[in-house]
């Protein structure tokens, strides 16, 4: 009697909800579900239903309805926060009698409980704004069972670092401008593109950003970023450059907004700097879950030393004197803070932090967040690293680059997946995962190292990259799967690494700024008449970043700043073994090429674009970037040498190759991304052409007399 009488309920279930059970219905035909909400809930968790409401519209065309009255048995999506002291960012998405229950521990709990929810039972990409992969159309939404649940993530910490942001800042006018000596960052990030990146980065669920470059606070356009990340509740901090959210700009900007011209040292000027930390910590701390970084360094991103000439002038002077700074700063934050405000703090040992730190130059407050800095993009961890001491009274995190202005990877991704868990699995090891901020410039060309870093830092232990990767591929890609991860592998195989540092050295920013060198040195030889010198001219690499001059500029051999840069730079190679190099690379960006093509035609037209956007519109660029260089450099020798003829030829061929470059970002810049390269002045690809041509005038000058 129990059995028929199970049946019969079963049977009237099924009916009546048209499912099993205990399956769940979002949407289908007849009916949708209601979200129950209620309106206590913290306004980033209100912000990720309204997601879900929109991704649910869009794959089905019906819009779902917050209620936060239960007004039926079935069909509810039910949202809650449950504190737990415990526990961190943990939640569970279960269905259950037909009902849907996301639950979390703490607000970010919920909220990527929501987003996890709508990436694995939407097919939602979480990067859909910056990657164009947008849902499927369907017109039902149902499972059997639905079941999400996690203790929480591996490193507590996760984020990005918008950094030379040059396409960023330009990409949409109107965001507003600010006032600062530094030719890159002058236009502020629009309200719609930091929306989206925010919007994107919670989607991942990661939970700290540092939104910009040099952010001033007290500029209220500038402000208008912090806004937009509180809203998502996350965590909000500073670049290296701003101990206490002050840059050297913005300290600037408010002296001269008093009428004073004031001077940027911390052993004349203690004072008027310790005024703008101030200022500045009553407007951050007017937020919660801020990370302040703590610090003390120069102007433009460099040692503090080099633009105060007051500073000490050996190591160990220099590393007690910043050492002091950092114990000023925690004193004012816990003077202006308000009471019962949680104080996290952070110090990211960057370049001579690094060199100071190793040495034991540096006393860190008791708490602090230590962050150690990859020193060339994504390929190994500095001496300190290794070598301090992890103390329980502090945290320790890692600051790993994606992307790296001066020597790249700018335009073009460099560092695979499999590399990116290589480094933060021996920070795992080193007791480091507590922290992990990744730079990610512009965001758009970094879609897939963003991806794969959310996979790491949420589940470290059990992440296998191949795996991980097999899976990427087949989300993304209907046919043809195993011909495109083998292009994706030939690709990221093609750099050539440093036989000596063991660290990619011909990547898109340093072969940009080795070729703009080789052109101004031809330029040069030409004016002055100094043809068939018969030289092979070493190049240094980094020349034409301003850090080379710092090299060598610094007033002592033991300079913590020149070493870090010493130990960051490749050493420099000849013009015939660069030569090589380029060559060996360039084949290996032409059999990828020969892997892709036909590829194209096989795919449906959305995935036919991302392929594009995400590996063959880089490995073009690539190729024949170092067909550009490579070129300029047998030009420059042909030119050595004394053979015009020769040097007309290859000039010739370099020319070519950067106008296919120009040709092939149109492609790339197309629909909403129109105006992705008006910002483009980092690499400065035009500029590069421009040059070529000049050169190409002057030689074909040279060649009629």
């Amino acid at each position: 009697m129990k059995t028929i009488l199970i049946i019969i309920i079963s049977l009237i279930c099924i009916n009546i909800y048209g499912q099993k059970l205990n399956s769940f219905i979002l949407v289908n035909d007849n009916s949708q579900s209601v979200i129950k909400l209620s309106n206590e809930e913290p306004k980033c968790v209100q912000l990720a239903v309204q997601d879900l409401i929109s991704d649910v519209k869009k794959i089905t065309g019906k819009t779902l309805i917050v209620n936060p009255k239960r007004n039926r048995q079935a069909n509810v999506v039910y949202i809650e926060t449950k504190p737990n002291p415990s526990k961190w960012e943990s939640y569970s998405v279960i269905s259950q009698n037909g009902n849907l229950y996301i639950t979390g521990s703490d607000e970010r709990g919920t909220m990527f409980g929501i987003f996890h929810f709508i990436e694995k039972y939407l097919d939602v990409d979480p990067l859909y704004f910056w990657s164009g992969r947008e849902p499927q159309k369907r017109s039902t939404l149902s499972w059997d069972l639905v079941s999400i649940t996690t203790d929480g993530p591996s490193v507590k910490f996760r984020g990005w670092f918008i950094n030379d942001e040059d396409l960023l800042t330009f990409w949409k006018e109107g965001g507003g401008t600010r006032n600062l000596d530094y030719k890159f960052y002058f236009n502020i990030i629009h309200k719609d593109a930091i929306s989206a990146a925010v919007e994107a980065l919670v989607r991942s669920r990661y939970n700290l950003f540092i939104p910009a470059s040099f952010i001033d606070i007290l500029n209220p356009k500038e402000e208008e970023l912090i806004k937009e990340c509180a809203r998502r509740g996350i965590f909000i901090s500073q670049h290296h450059q701003e101990p206490m959210g002050v840059s050297p700009f913005a300290f600037f900007n408010y002296w001269k907004g008093k009428g004073k011209d004031a001077e940027y040292s911390y052993i004349t000027n203690k004072e008027g700097i310790q005024e703008v930390w101030r200022e500045a910590t009553k407007k951050w701390s007017s937020y919660p879950n801020v990370i302040w970084q703590l610090g003390l360094r120069g102007i433009g991103d460099k040692a503090a030393w080099l633009s105060d000439k007051n500073f000490p002038v050996s190591n160990e002077e220099r590393g007690a004197l910043i050492s002091s700074a950092l114990a000023d700063q925690k004193k004012i934050l816990e003077e202006i803070c308000p009471k019962n405000y949680r104080i996290y703090t952070s110090m990211t040992l960057w370049l001579e932090g690094s060199v100071l730190n190793q040495k034991g130059f540096l006393k860190i407050p008791a708490g602090t967040i230590l962050v150690f800095s990859d020193n060339c993009p994504g390929w190994k961890w500095p001496a300190d690293f290794y070598n301090t001491p992890r103390d329980p009274k502090n945290l320790y995190g890692v600051y790993y680059h994606h992307a790296l202005i001066g020597s790249g990877p700018h335009l073009a991704q460099v560092v695979s997946p499999q590399q990116t868990f290589g480094l933060l699995k021996i920070a795992d090891e080193f007791k480091s995962s507590d922290y992990a901020v990744f730079n990610v410039s512009n965001i758009r060309e970094f879609v897939l190292g963003i991806a794969a870093t959310e996979a790491m830092t949420w589940n470290i232990r059990s992440y296998n990259p191949d795996t991980w990767f097999d899976e990427w591929i087949a989300e993304r890609f209907s046919n043809k799967k195993a011909e495109i991860t083998n292009a994706y592998k030939i690709y990221f195989d093609a750099y050539q690494i440093h036989d000596k540092q063991h660290v990619p050295f011909l990547m898109d920013g340093q072969m940009f700024g080795l070729g703009k060198n080789c052109l101004t040195e031809m330029e040069q030889k030409l004016k002055e008449q100094k043809i068939g010198i018969g030289t092979d001219s070493e190049l240094i690499y980094f020349k034409s970043s301003d850090r080379s001059s710092d090299i060598k500029s610094a007033n002592k051999e033991e300079d913590a700043y020149k070493l870090s840069l010493i130990d960051a730079i490749p050493e420099k190679i000849g013009r015939r073994e660069t030569i090589k190099r380029i060559s060996m690379q360039k084949a290996g960006f032409n059999l990828a090429s020969l892997h892709l093509s036909g590829l194209l035609k096989n795919l449906p037209k959305e995935q036919e674009q991302f392929l594009f956007d995400n590996l063959i519109y880089p490995n073009d660029l690539m190729l024949n970037t170092c067909s550009w260089l490579e070129n300029l450099y047998l030009a420059d020798e042909a030119l050595d040498l004394g053979n015009i003829e020769e040097c007309v030829k290859y000039l010739d061929m370099a020319e070519k190759a950067i106008s296919k470059i120009s040709k092939l970002s149109e492609n790339y810049c197309y629909g909403k991304w129109t105006q992705w390269y008006r910002g483009e002045r980092i690499l400065n690809i035009s500029i590069s052409l421009a040059k070529t041509h000049e050169v190409v005038a002057l030689l074909q000058n040279q060649k009629k007399q």
